[in-house]
């Protein structure tokens, strides 16, 4: 009788440890969020692949190097933990999908942003359909995002020149919680791409990429 209560809680223990497991791996999924208006939601393909790899190394992370695209006014963004975006031109969100993303956010979810110029006007319009009421805040310097695993004393490094403007890391905070960061006149995901694209020296990939898995990582922890 002991022997066989000793098996069921040893089966329980095990089964509850694999779903432990498997939802961790399950969570840590990176999609790249697909967009209307006519905006090249798909720019740098290579760079999300590079990314994660890299974060898959030295952060730990267990993500599929493979992401998916998720329509912002699919259902199943509610799967993501992390979802990306990117682009050059006009980004349009319906009322749907504005809810849609505002609910994912709220509910745990995290929006990484990377303005890929052009992008600037049109996404800051947008945002505002998602959350009228909140503005984006230029982060500092100390924040945690930038103090993770890679420190960047300095905050969002420079990868990509276009206007002579010192790169900005913006946030939408609410109820006290990150949930949309957005890098400025840095173009992170420039940097993510494979080396030959944009021939960016050695350095300036790796603080792209270090930056990057300081997103992810910090997504994942709060």
């Amino acid at each position: 009788m002991l022997l066989n209560s000793f098996y069921l809680y040893l089966k329980k223990f095990v089964i509850i440890i694999f779903l432990s497991i498997s939802f961790q791996n399950f969570a840590q999924e990176i999609a790249i969020l697909k967009y209307n208006g006519g905006g090249d939601w798909y720019a740098n393909p290579t760079a999300l692949p590079n990314l994660i790899g890299f974060s898959n190394k030295h952060i730990n992370t267990l993500i599929s190097e493979n992401p998916t695209s998720i329509a912002v006014g699919n259902s199943d963004l509610f799967n993501y933990p992390i979802v990306f975006m990117t682009g050059h031109g006009n980004v349009y969100f319906s009322e749907e999908e504005a809810k849609n993303l505002r609910e994912y956010l709220i509910s745990g979810g995290f929006l990484h942003i990377s303005d890929n110029y052009g992008l600037d006007k049109y996404i800051r319009r947008e945002l505002k359909k998602v959350f009228s009421t909140i503005e984006l805040q230029e982060i500092p310097n100390n924040h945690p995002i930038y103090n993770q695993t890679f420190i960047f004393k300095n905050g969002l490094p420079k990868i990509h020149e276009h206007d002579k403007k010192e790169p900005k890391g913006f946030g939408l905070f609410f109820k006290g919680r990150l949930v949309c960061f957005y890098d400025y006149e840095s173009d992170l995901s420039d940097g993510w791409e494979d080396a030959s694209i944009h021939n960016n020296p050695e350095e300036i990939r790796l603080k792209a990429l270090q930056m990057g898995s300081n997103i992810i990582e910090y997504a994942f922890k709060n």
